[in-house]
């Protein structure tokens, strides 16, 4: 499966302005055609263009909006790390295909690790919550499930007005000898 991936990627030419229609679709999602042609100096009908191919490529998968889940009356926000059965490994992607449609899931992340997963999930209650995991989540081929509370939630791309793109992102990271400000850390 990892070989697949990393053939795809190759197949999958990416140039300069395809990454800046990226970053800026990124940091904000409702930005225009216009806008976003504009800040990548090509016409408005290449950036649409541009737009459907990286989409039909799978590149961008979908353009999300980052919900207050407090506000719609789930105050309550954990991270459930999940460890399945050492005999349950032929089950991993039918777990995760199971726990994701559950409504009080926001994200499955399965990992390598002493766990399989990493969920994130939205409740009403820690009453729920405790429910909600016993009931859903530790179900069959689980070993073992850990619960932790979320107080706080930053959203990385929340924050990208420090980050110039893709580019800094690629840098190598600086020794620890260098000052924060060298390694592009800004107060």
């Amino acid at each position: 499966m990892q070989r697949y991936a990393n053939e795809r990627s190759r197949e999958i030419k990416i140039d300069e302005i395809d990454e800046i229609l990226l970053w800026e679709l990124t940091t904000d999602g409702r930005m225009s055609n216009n806008d976003l042609s504009r800040k990548a100096g090509i016409a408005p009908s290449t950036c649409h263009a541009r737009i459907k191919r990286l989409e039909k490529l799978g590149v961008i998968r979908s353009i999300n909006t980052f919900v207050n889940y407090e506000a719609l009356g789930f105050p309550i926000q954990a991270i459930v790390f999940v460890r399945l059965q050492a005999q349950a490994r032929d089950q991993v992607k039918s777990y995760a295909s199971r726990v994701i449609r559950f409504p009080q899931v926001l994200n499955v992340f399965f990992m390598g690790g002493p766990d399989d997963f990493l969920i994130h999930v939205a409740c009403t209650s820690s009453a729920q919550l405790r429910d909600f995991v016993a009931t859903r989540l530790s179900t069959g081929p689980v070993a073992a499930t850990t619960t932790s509370i979320v107080f706080d939630h930053f959203i990385g791309v929340q924050h990208m007005e420090y980050v110039s793109g893709y580019e800094e992102m690629r840098r190598p990271i600086p020794s620890r000898d260098s000052t924060s400000t060298a390694a592009g850390l800004r107060d």
